[in-house]
């Protein structure tokens, strides 16, 4: 039955980006090689090994992020009492995933939690992490998010922010009217 109404059209959906795409495909195959590895060294062990590998994993988890959080903590605090911006992490989120990597059953997510653990991996993860952001920071589209965190970062040379109203002139646009001053 027609009612003379036009069929609505519907815009295209956007496409899935890859990491949406390939993400549940690679969580089910970590989940499956995880699950094959216990069983094959509860065949070459028994089951009662594998429990306290697992069980030893969770302690060990526990315990480094009770550590890390703790730390991180106090660096909090002391930056505070001193009035400066808390130093950087120190690690201590990578300790943190290194920790959740461990209270995670399997022995694939404990051997990247350990190695997680490890100084020299942290501090390589941390740089490549870091040059990672600011790339995609200085290559970020205007108006998009990571443009709103590089317009966020801007600073006076003595550390204050300056509050103010960004105002784009466009060729062949006039302002309608001023605009108030801003209050703070």
């Amino acid at each position: 039955m027609t009612t003379g109404a036009p069929t609505p059209t519907y815009p295209a959906r956007p496409r899935r980006s890859r990491l949406r795409t390939f993400l549940p495909l690679g969580i089910a195959a970590w989940l499956v090689l995880e699950i094959w590895l216990l069983t094959m060294v509860a065949g070459a062990a028994s089951g009662f090994t594998v429990f306290l590998l697992l069980l030893a994993g969770l302690v060990l988890g526990a315990v480094v992020i009770k550590r890390a959080g703790r730390r991180a903590f106090q660096n909090l605090n002391q930056a505070l009492q001193r009035g400066t911006a808390p130093s950087s992490g120190g690690g201590n989120g990578l300790l943190m995933l290194g920790g959740l990597l461990l209270m995670i059953p399997g022995l694939i997510s404990d051997v990247i939690g350990l190695a997680l653990l490890i100084p020299p991996v942290q501090r390589a993860l941390s740089r490549y992490t870091e040059r990672t952001v600011e790339r995609r920071l200085r290559e970020a589209a205007p108006g998009t998010l990571g443009d709103a965190f590089q317009q966020a970062r801007m600073r006076r040379p003595d550390g204050r922010v300056v509050q103010g109203e960004v105002i784009r002139d466009e060729p062949g646009r006039t302002p309608e009217e001023p605009r108030p001053p801003l209050t703070g």
